[in-house]
């Protein structure tokens, strides 16, 4: 960023991020992965409306100082200072309400032997608002809401599962089957507290067991449209190389993004029996010299593999908040 930078702090949601003298506030948003809504149209649609709490800013258009509590368009709008901001319109990570959606199967496909990709059109896609990391629920009549990752960034303009389905998994068989390209589904959405409304301040370790590579994907596309620069490391465990679905596409984010490891984790690997408890992942993450005084940790997968992976890491030194995963909200002990 060229000259000087300053910190904007938007209320209520309580994220923040650094903007330069020379750039817009809505660009520095953008950069730092926080959604604002915007068309955007230079000021007249007026979607990315806020209010001036505290500092001095510019308006471009006409170039006078915004007065104290003077409404403002981030999109043209400058710091001259450090800002505080009020704008209800963004949320804070998770706090964007659910709404059931009839959505459009575009597309089912087999990935492998037991995972589909499904992608769902939503109609008036650009009005909704979900983090990255959050999921959805698929309801159909007469069967129990089955619930999915959302495998696409929250800019993607289709929304993208990974679905494991197999006889013994009878739910997600029961969604595949009643799902046709062309036909619809109805989906809730957005949930799930452990997502990223903004790219985060620190490195990123990201776990993943089986399908649980869906958040790491929404993760990761999400990341990778902004400007965060620090070490990310991913972990994906699974039992059999078969299983490990999308390696090819984990391999190519190394390649292309140089703040990426990919460290694929298989059980056959060793000449051992995979536990069930997923132990073998957990060494491996242990094993990784990360300093966990400064890390923010994502993990996905079963409550088994997610709560032996939190209690190595706990014990390890990481910080109880700095430890997500939507299994904590969905199967928390006791």
């Amino acid at each position: 960023m060229a000259g000087d930078a300053f910190r904007i702090h938007l209320s209520p949601a309580a994220l923040s991020f650094t903007a330069a003298a020379d750039e817009t506030l809505l660009a520095a948003a953008g950069r730092a992965g926080i959604a604002v809504p915007a068309a955007c149209r230079n000021g007249v649609c007026e979607l990315c409306e806020a209010r001036l709490a505290g500092g001095q800013a510019l308006n471009t258009r006409n170039q006078h100082t915004i007065p104290f509590a003077g409404r403002l368009m981030m999109c043209r709008t400058l710091a001259l200072s450090d800002l505080e901001l009020e704008i209800d319109a963004v949320m804070a990570a998770g706090d964007n309400k659910p709404s059931k959606f009839l959505a459009k199967v575009v597309d089912v496909r087999s990935i492998n032997h037991d995972v589909y990709c499904v992608e769902l059109q939503l109609p008036r896609r650009r009005e909704l608002s979900f983090h990255a990391g959050q999921y959805l629920s698929v309801n159909l009549p007469d069967a129990d809401p089955c619930y999915f990752s959302i495998a696409s960034s929250p800019s993607a303009e289709l929304i993208e599962l990974h679905i494991q389905a197999t006889p013994e998994w009878v739910s997600a068989q029961k969604v595949i089957d009643a799902l046709t390209s062309g036909g619809e589904v109805t989906v809730e959405l957005p949930h799930g507290r452990a997502c990223l409304a903004s790219a985060p301040e620190k490195p990123l370790l990201l776990v993943a067991a089986g399908t649980g590579f869906a958040q790491v994907k929404s993760l990761v596309d999400y990341l990778r449209e902004t400007s965060y620069d620090k070490p990310v490391k991913f972990y994906w465990g699974v039992r059999r190389h078969e299983d490990m679905y999308l390696r090819s596409l984990a391999q190519r984010w190394q390649e292309e993004w140089p703040p990426f490891t990919f460290l694929p984790v298989v059980g056959d690997d060793e000449d051992n029996e995979w536990s069930g408890h997923h132990d073998q992942l957990v060494r491996t993450v242990l094993a990784s010299g990360m300093d966990w005084n400064n890390v923010e940790v994502h993990a996905s997968g079963s409550p088994t593999m997610v709560y032996t992976l939190m209690d190595a890491l706990l014990e390890a030194g990481l910080p109880q908040e700095a430890f997500f995963s939507d299994v904590l909200e969905y199967a928390p002990r006791g």
